[in-house]
């Protein structure tokens, strides 16, 4: 149903680089890159992610309540990119553990304060 989401940014390069590392453990890629906004998908028809200058040219703003969740195929998985989105410089919502039965996540902000969710489902 999701498409793609995009989240702001105050420094697209800073914003690209931040991704770049973390979606790139995700095997997704560039398949889109302007002078104002740049995407990653794992594929032709898979859902992406963007960021993007803000069109308006006012500064980037993150909304109180707004949350991407990224489904990461394995506990260890979300062990993983928490800890690395923290180590590019991310900062910590919510340390990684099972938020109830079958739902394994950590949340943290990216380098603009966009909240992001690794998550998995199951075992």
């Amino acid at each position: 149903m999701i498409g793609y989401v995009t989240l702001g940014t105050s420094d697209l390069a800073r914003g690209a680089a931040f991704y770049d590392r973390l979606l790139g453990e995700l095997g997704a890629k560039r398949f889109m890159d302007t002078p104002r906004f740049i995407a990653w998908s794992p594929g032709r028809g898979q859902p992406g992610l963007s960021v993007a200058l803000p069109y308006d040219g006012l500064a980037q703003d993150c909304g109180n309540g707004h949350m991407t969740a990224l489904a990461v195929g394995s506990r260890e998985n979300v062990d993983r990119l928490h800890a690395l989105a923290l180590e590019l410089g991310g900062t910590d919502e919510g340390a990684v553990g099972e938020r109830f039965p079958g739902f394994y996540a950590g949340y943290f902000r990216d380098l603009d304060g966009n909240k992001l969710n690794v998550f998995h489902m199951g075992g």
